[in-house]
């Protein structure tokens, strides 16, 4: 099973890329969001893959961090929901963005995405709101900008914050959802305390 691609960026297509790993050229679908954030062709690429094994096929899936990959999973637990929507939900939206929509119970930003009506966003929002509370979906659940850019005690402050909240009787979805907002808005420098106040605003609100 492969777990993870290195290698050079040899041709890019509307929803796939080919990786040229020591002279072999494996064919990986990607959303826009990963394509977006590839090198030129012929530079270097390392993504995370998730091997889908069928019958009639071997697909690799490629993403360039944990966290996407795992919200792709995560998604196709869903009935309705497929590779390719899965694929197209995380072209539009990031996996901290997603953490919101969840805990939000949002579903008229899901509909935004080509093949998800009002009743596939509602079992996504629905059924994923307890699972994403158990997730690890590492940094990027609280904003690639304030966490995988940021010095790891920023990343401890949002970590404490969420269980702060947790233990004040909020749910985990609803507590990461709450800081990544309150974290987003009040940068890296941001302590534990701060983070809690502002917090407690989003879920008032």
């Amino acid at each position: 099973m492969i777990a993870k691609l290195t290698g050079k960026l040899d041709e890019v297509g509307e929803d796939w890329i080919v990786i040229d790993v020591g002279g072999v050229g494996y064919l990986v679908f990607c959303s826009g969001r990963t394509l977006r954030s590839l090198p030129e062709t012929g530079g270097i690429v390392s993504l995370y893959i998730e091997t889908h094994v069928r019958e009639d096929h071997i697909h690799l899936y490629g993403f360039e961090s944990v966290a996407a990959r795992a919200w792709f999973t995560l998604l196709q637990t869903v009935q309705g929901v497929g590779a390719k929507v899965a694929l197209g939900i995380l072209s539009l939206y990031s996996g901290d963005e997603l953490t919101q929509i969840v805990a939000a119970q949002d579903k008229t930003a899901l509909t935004r995405v080509s093949g998800v009506g009002p009743k596939v966003a509602g079992r996504i929002t629905a059924e994923l709101k307890d699972k994403v509370a158990k997730m690890d979906l590492g940094p990027v659940a609280f904003n690639a900008e304030v966490s995988q850019a940021a010095p790891k005690p920023a990343q401890a402050a949002a970590g404490d914050a969420v269980s702060a909240l947790v233990n004040l009787g909020y749910g985990r979805a609803e507590a990461f959802g709450a800081v990544a907002a309150a974290a987003r808005s009040l940068g890296p420098e941001a302590s534990v305390e701060t983070l809690i106040t502002a917090g407690l605003k989003e879920l008032a609100a």
